[in-house]
């Protein structure tokens, strides 16, 4: 969908993996629930838009509306450090089950533009990890 922001028309979508650190898998569904939240919260900061979110224990793929404002690598980087300072916070417990340093994320990302990608495809593709349920 079409947005316009001080005369500029976009329609700009990304598609985003974090995986987390070692791919160990610390993701279980409430902090699932919960980095939703989080990146739906941060998403708006910058004026972009979570539009479709899910994960498994060890990854998660977000669905993005962006803002032509917002830069990628440091947009991803502000999702990824938000979003790993609240839950290593929020789930001190079960993240040191996993890690004995403050960590969450694996360095980097993946991105790729949705343009060439019905976008409908990677809904589905999204909609259809196996989210963990405990």
């Amino acid at each position: 969908m079409q947005k316009l922001s001080g005369g500029t028309v976009y329609d700009l979508s990304i598609h985003l993996v974090l995986v987390t650190k070692y791919r160990k898998k610390v993701i279980n569904a409430a902090m699932l629930k919960r980095l939703e939240e989080i990146f739906t919260e941060t998403c708006k900061k910058w004026e972009c838009e979570l539009k479709e979110f899910n994960g498994e224990d060890n990854h998660c793929h977000l669905l993005i509306d962006i803002n032509p404002k917002a830069q990628i690598s440091a947009f991803a980087n502000n999702l990824k450090t938000v979003s790993s300072r609240r839950i290593r916070k929020e789930f001190s417990t079960r993240c040191a089950q996993f890690y004995f340093k403050p960590v969450f994320w694996k360095i980097g990302y993946f991105v790729s533009s949705t343009g060439g990608a019905n976008l409908e495809t990677v809904k589905k593709y999204i909609q259809q990890q196996d989210a963990p349920t405990s």
